[in-house]
């Protein structure tokens, strides 16, 4: 049973009992009413499943007096899934079950015991738009595609009691979380804060209701899925005061672009921001939402903002207890409003932020937009120039969940459309809302129609564009694009603009809030300063600036609360995405049959014991390097999402076995295919490799054998028992929470990633596939062929020194310090058994004990849920 060494149990007033922070700091916990707020819930976590094991009082002290030296457990309440990386984890959990078959185990010993909400999202294609069929018809074409995910998910759901999906065509996972999911405070008998971990980055936008959350990689969700606590370093909290009004005009996705550059420049990589101060009470939740979900892009763990009046007033309107959260608030201190103690504090006026743009390959690169600035020469209007908009987007993740950037964006339409605007005709034009919700408040605010008129007619309900879905360019765009070499852009509301993520033929992107993606639009290009240069000329033949036609705040007011009644066309859509799921018929039994060699849904090799060994045992001699790559390499770089072209190795691959062209989907559909994903690894065409002279997924055979795929080249390494490495400059694996960047790093059969420094999440997957992640700096500019890593004892892994020895042709050139980026007890325990999947198999040996442990809470979270 749960300790209780702070006798910390008391009973709020509706007869729920709850682990109370007042009481464990009287009985000896530490000071725990100056700490931050998100530290506080992250201590009441631990009180709350200390059990002497894996939780024990000294962690809780060691959060009390910021120990940076110990890693703390958090157990989540629950297990966020979208479909592109939950499917995979459902997977893993279906073959860990086989495998404790196979072991003589009973299968239900690696069964989930968290609630696990998988949303899918990822599936959306932006095949059509612009039309008002939009939606039904991608949807159509979107069930086509994935039948067999689909197929295997409703398999799923019903061999798996904790897993709820929700179906395509309702909406992403992150507003859906914030909406309808997320609870703030939850438990029955035992009350206590609501957490969750999720397989996209972007979870962290939960922070914005006061939720304690953020992404982790597939494998990690899966541990936690089953009852494992996630290990976190004791973290610094940096507190960010805001104060000040924004401006008129100025949005919160301007604000979380402003303060995304202002951070990622501070440096929080591994901290916690908190947001507070006087200017906290004019934030919506929507809008500290809109802050919350850049925190991968400014580099934290989490972007939190602690509970108050806005939130239990969002609660109440979106229809969820909010008496109940309250009274526990209450009684936990958490709306008193004393300012904590911060490792560090940052003054931030909302006063001084402009409306900006984010780009062109960056979410940090964040300037006003008045200095896009023009070219010479006015756009040819028979098609597209260099700096050319082609897709335009209003995107579901970072802001579709705030009402007034939404409604400013219709009305911007509405206004324009009254001057007699209309976008660009090479402007591909979309809008993908995060959920239902959305699509109600324009149509009952009448403002949907605006938007209609301007091309932003809802053609789904998903991620689409911000995950690189946007669908295809028009022809005749496409052919000027590459037969005339043409630099083009993208403009979306969303959060990433990776090079090469939107579309294969944009280069560049930029972020900006949804009324900046309708007036460039219709601008058309880039290479234009809205606040000083026309939009375009009106019906009556003046010129229509920017300024002209952006609405009030007033009229913003106004529109939203026009917005009252419900549509009958969203409950409609509801019902139809509702039924198509149900009618999907899918296999009976308790085993999956796996599909064949091109399948969808393949079985996953990651619990086969080939894959079960450490690869780490002791010194690496004699590698040879597989890559060699600069900074920012992102989890995009490594393993793409976009479409799979037909001259791409994968598309080749499936091409040979009998897929059409037409059939061969995305990396992200085909990720339960390890032998697409082995050849999409390192694949993406904007990937630059010191090694090789052309960009893409190539390399050299080293010492002097020829240019060649990577995969291939990896293939001959491990034929000849050569050991490779990925060697390259700082934050490898900037980006998504990708799993399979660290799955297909272990189907390469590489021991070792060498980084001058590394992004947090993918740097846990790496350790969680066995792989042994190295912080070197320096050593991506150094030319070499060769390199030993001398001083790895796998029984004292963790931080250890280690000696890197480079050479080139044989003579030594370099010789370097560095550490491993092995973080926790947890991850040594990885790495020793060859990842976490195999650990987890391990313990089946232990007589299942570690269920038993994390099965008395979680088992009562079920019963609730």
């Amino acid at each position: 049973m749960i300790a209780d060494t702070f006798d910390a149990v008391r009973a709020l007033p509706d007869g729920r009992t709850y682990f109370s922070l007042a009481a464990a700091e009287q009985a000896g916990a530490g000071p725990l009413r100056q700490l931050p707020y998100v530290t506080r819930v992250l201590v009441e976590n631990v009180l709350r499943h200390e059990n002497g094991r894996t939780a024990t009082a000294d962690h809780v002290r060691a959060l009390a007096v910021r120990d940076a030296s110990v890693s703390v457990p958090f157990f989540p309440q629950r297990v966020l899934l979208q479909d592109a990386s939950g499917i995979p984890v459902l997977a893993d959990m279906v073959t860990l079950a086989e495998r404790a078959v196979e072991l003589g185990r009973d299968a239900d010993s690696v069964a989930p015991r968290r609630r696990m909400d998988l949303v899918v999202d990822h599936a959306l294609e932006l095949d059509s738009w612009s039309t008002p069929t939009a939606a039904t018809a991608n949807l159509e074409r979107e069930y086509e595609r994935h039948a067999e995910r689909y197929r295997f998910l409703r398999w799923a759901q019903r061999r798996f009691s904790h897993l709820r999906v929700i179906p395509p065509g309702t909406g992403i996972c992150h507003q859906l979380n914030l909406e309808t999911l997320a609870d703030v405070v939850t438990g029955t008998p035992l009350a206590g804060f609501d957490s969750v971990v999720g397989t996209d980055s972007h979870t962290t936008m939960i922070n914005g209701l006061s939720v304690a959350g953020w992404g982790v990689g597939g494998i990690e969700a899966t541990a936690a899925a089953l009852g494992e606590p996630i290990l976190l370093q004791v973290p610094q909290v940096i507190g960010v005061r805001l104060t000040g009004t924004p401006k008129p005009g100025v949005l919160a996705a301007d604000v979380a672009l402003t303060l995304t550059a202002l951070l990622r420049d501070y440096g929080v990589v591994q901290r916690i921001v908190e947001f507070h101060g006087p200017a906290l009470s004019i934030l919506s939740v929507p809008d500290r939402a809109t802050i919350a979900n850049m925190a991968p892009e400014y580099g934290a763990t989490m972007g939190y903002f602690p509970p108050d009046a806005r939130t239990l007033d969002y609660l109440a309107g979106t229809a969820r207890p909010h008496r109940p959260a309250a009274a526990y608030l209450s009684a936990q201190g958490m709306l008193d409003g004393d300012e904590p103690e911060y490792d560090d504090l940052i003054e931030f006026d909302l006063d001084t932020v402009e409306r900006v743009v984010a780009g062109p390959s960056r979410p940090h690169q964040v300037r006003p937009i008045s200095t896009l600035g023009s070219v010479d020469g006015a756009v040819d209007v028979g098609g597209p120039v260099d700096g050319a908009v082609v897709i335009a987007s209003i995107t579901s993740c970072t802001n579709t969940s705030n009402p007034r950037a939404i409604t400013a964006a219709g009305l911007l339409a509405r206004n324009a459309s009254a001057r007699g605007l209309a976008p660009a005709p090479w402007t591909k034009t979309s809008f993908t809302p995060g959920s239902h919700s959305t699509a109600e408040l324009l149509s009952a605010s009448g403002l949907q129609s605006h938007l209609d008129a301007f091309g932003f007619h809802i053609a789904g309900f998903g991620c689409g564009t911000c995950m690189g879905n946007s669908g295809p360019l028009p022809t005749e765009i496409a052919h000027q694009i590459r037969g005339r070499n043409i630099r083009v852009s993208a403009v979306l509301s969303g959060n990433r603009n990776f090079p090469g993520r939107i579309h294969p033929d944009v280069v560049d992107a930029y972020l900006v809030s949804p009324p900046l993606v309708v007036a460039f639009a219709i601008a058309g290009r880039t290479t234009i300063d809205l606040d000083a240069e026309p939009l375009g000329r009106g019906t009556d033949g003046e010129p229509v600036m920017l300024s002209d036609i952006w609405p009030s705040e007033h009229d913003i007011d106004c529109a939203i609360e026009s917005a009252d009644s419900p549509p009958h066309t969203a409950t409609a859509r509801r019902r139809q995405a509702q039924r198509l799921w149900e009618d999907i018929a899918f296999p009976d039994g308790d085993r999956y049959v796996w599909q064949p060699e091109t399948g969808m849904i393949r079985r996953p090799p990651f619990s086969d014991s080939s894959l079960c060994q450490p690869i780490v045992a002791g010194d690496i001699l004699a590698a040879r390097p597989l890559l060699i790559l600069g900074d920012d390499i992102t989890t995009d770089h490594i393993s793409p999402v976009s479409r799979i072209l037909p001259a791409s190795a994968a598309g080749a691959w499936l091409l040979r076995g009998g897929i059409t062209a037409g059939e061969l989907g995305s990396y992200s559909s085909r990720r339960l295919n390890h032998d697409v994903m082995l050849r999409g690894g390192f694949a993406n065409p904007r990937l630059r490799n010191k090694l090789a002279d052309r960009d893409g997924g190539w390399t050299r055979l080293l010492p002097d054998g020829p240019v060649m795929a990577v995969h291939d080249a990896a293939a001959q390494y491990q034929r000849r028992n050569i050991p490779a490495v990925v060697v390259a400059g700082r934050s490898y694996g900037a980006g998504s929470a990708r799993d399979w960047a660290a799955k297909v790093t272990r189907l390469l059969g590489i021991r070792a990633v060498i980084a001058a420094s590394f992004e947090r999440i993918h740097r846990t997957n790496l350790a969680a596939m066995g792989i042994l992640p190295i912080q070197c700096e320096g050593l991506h500019e150094v030319e070499a062929d060769q390199y030993d890593i001398i001083g790895i004892d796998p029984e004292r892994i963790r931080n250890a020194e280690l000696t890197i020895v480079a050479r080139f042709r044989g003579k030594i050139v370099h010789t370097a310090s560095a550490r491993t980026r092995i973080d926790s007890q947890t991850e040594s325990e990885w790495l020793r058994a060859g990842g976490v999947l195999p650990r987890i198999l391990e313990t089946l040996d232990e007589g299942g004990k570690r269920h038993q442990e994390s099965a008395n809470v979680s088992d009562t979270i079920i019963s609730e849920w």
